[in-house]
C-alpha cells in the first residue's frame, strides 16, 4: 500500500526555514552512531536544519563527524550520558525548533531515563520517541497520560512488549490488535517495526507497509527511520502521515540499496544514501 500525495512539490523560492528544524536528543558514550544516523536520516528526508543535542564530552567528535548537522554540548553524567542538568537547556532549545527526535543511543542510565520522563510532558512540538526513550517510558507509562500533544513511538517487537507488558513473542502473535489498542489507549501514533511494519493512529486507523527486505535486519536502521519521520514532520506532514510515509520511504530506500549491492552486508548508511532516490521515485508516482 503506497501512502500517496503526502509531500507537496517544493516551490522555487523555498528556503531552509520553510522545511523544519529538527532537534535530535540522542547519543552517549559508545552509542554515538545512533545519534549520527538519526540526524542524517532527518536531513536526507528533507529537513531544512538539524541540531544534535549530545553529552558535552562527545560534542567535538560528533561535530567533526556530522558536517551538515549543528551540535550542542549538554551536561552529562559521569558515564557520559545526558544528565538532569541538561533539562533547562533542552527546554530552551525546543522553543526554537520545529520537531524533536528523542531516544537513539541515549543509554539506560537512570538519570538519563529521568530526563526523558521529565521532558516529554513539557514538549510543545511534534516528537518522535525511539530506542532508549521508549525504555524510559516503559518504566512509567503514566508519562504518556501527561503529554500535551500526541507523539510518535517507534518500537521494535521487544520494545513494544516492554511498553505493553508482554513478551516480544506475544506481540508478534497479535501485532495488529496490540498496536492499535496501545495507540488508542495512550493517544499516540505507534510504529511497530519489523517485517511489514505497522503504523497505528490514535483513532484506530492502521497502515501496513510492504516495502523493505531482510537485509535491513541490522543495527542502525531504526535510528535512520526515527530521523526520517522527524524530517517529514518538520516539513508539515501530520503525525500519522509522517509515520507511514517514513516507514514506506525507509523500506523503499532499503530495497533500492539491496537491488544495487545485495541484501547480505547491507548497512544503515547504505539506506541513508538511497533516501533521495526513494523520495524522487515516490514523488514521481501517479496518484
Amino acid at each position: 500500500m503506497i501512502p500517496h500525495g503526502l509531500l507537496k512539490p517544493r516551490a522555487p523560492d523555498i528556503h531552509k526555514g520553510d522545511l523544519g528544524h529538527v532537534l535530535v536528543v540522542a547519543g552517549s558514550a559508545g552509542l554515538t552512531g545512533a545519534a549520527a544516523l538519526c540526524s542524517l536520516g532527518a536531513l536526507r528526508a528533507g529537513a531544512g536544519l538539524v541540531t544534535l543535542g549530545i553529552p558535552k564530552s562527545l560534542q567535538d567528535v560528533m561535530a567533526a563527524k556530522l558536517t551538515e548537522v549543528m551540535t550542542v554540548p549538554l551536561p552529562e553524567t559521569p558515564p557520559r550520558s545526558l544528565s538532569l542538568k541538561a533539562l533547562p537547556e533542552l527546554l530552551s532549545l525546543i522553543e526554537r525548533i520545529t520537531v524533536v527526535a528523542m531516544g537513539p543511543g541515549l543509554s539506560q542510565h537512570s538519570e538519563t531515563k529521568e530526563v526523558v520522563r521529565r521532558l516529554l510532558p513539557r514538549l510543545t512540538k511534534p516528537t518522535v520517541v525511539d530506542a532508549d526513550g521508549l525504555n524510559a517510558l516503559a518504566e512509567d507509562l503514566n508519562v504518556l497520560k501527561r503529554l500535551t500533544l500526541p507523539v510518535i513511538l517507534t518500537p521494535h517487537p521487544g520494545e513494544m512488549g516492554r511498553l505493553a507488558r508482554l513478551s516480544a513473542a506475544d506481540v508478534q502473535r497479535d501485532r495488529e490488535r496490540i498496536t492499535k489498542e496501545f495507540a488508542k489507549t495512550y493517544g499516540v501514533v505507534v510504529v511497530l517495526k519489523g517485517h511489514r511494519s505497522l503504523v497505528a493512529n490514535v483513532d484506530g486507523e492502521l497502515y501496513g507497509n510492504d516495502t523493505g527486505n531482510p537485509g535491513m535486519a541490522t543495527g542502525g536502521m531504526g535510528d535512520v527511520l526515527t530521523g526520517m519521520i522527524a524530517g517529514l514532520l518538520g516539513q508539515g506532514v501530520s503525525l500519522f502521515n509522517a509515520a507511514r510515509l517514513g516507514v514506506y520511504l525507509h523500506g523503499l530506500a532499503g530495497d533500492l540499496a539491496a537491488e544495487e549491492i545485495g541484501e547480505v552486508g547491507l548497512i544503515a548508511s547504505d539506506v541513508l544514501d538511497r533516501i533521495p532516490e526513494a523520495l524522487e521515485q515516490y514523488q514521481g508516482l501517479p496518484t
